[in-house]
């Protein structure tokens, strides 16, 4: 289960894999670093893409980098508020998108009874379609 204090573990993986270890934190290090985007800002994109995947100790690892950087909780909401634009805005055009080929393969079958289901349903990939 999620708990930060699993976080101590992630030392033994240096212990273990010593090489690998030095060569993920200098990545990680060299991604985050400033550049032609603010480190504030390259936190903030790291925010976004951990609740995307859902990474609890990501999101705190980089929400925590992003407020030393200077993130404000207000700039956090916003990204959040986009984030979650994103992932629906994903959602529903996906779902859009199966209706539309669902249709295009019912029509050129000769079939004509498509059932929609609510899209919240569809853009997880479920439609019903009557042969």
């Amino acid at each position: 289960m999620y708990d930060m204090k699993n976080m101590a573990k992630f030392a033994r993986i240096g212990e273990l894999a010593p090489e690998a270890f030095k060569a993920f934190a200098a990545f990680d290090a060299a991604a985050v670093k400033a550049g032609a985007i603010p480190v504030k800002y390259k936190e903030l994109i790291a925010v976004g893409v951990a609740l995307t995947t859902q990474c609890p100790y990501c999101i705190e690892i980089h929400k925590n980098n992003a407020k030393k950087a200077g993130a404000t909780e207000q700039e956090l909401a916003e990204m959040r508020r986009v984030v979650r634009e994103a992932i629906e805005g994903q959602m529903h055009f996906e779902g859009r998108l199966r209706g539309v080929e669902a249709d295009a393969l019912v029509l050129e079958s000769g079939r004509t009874k498509v059932t929609r289901i609510p899209l919240d349903n569809v853009s997880r990939g479920r439609l019903a379609v009557e042969f």
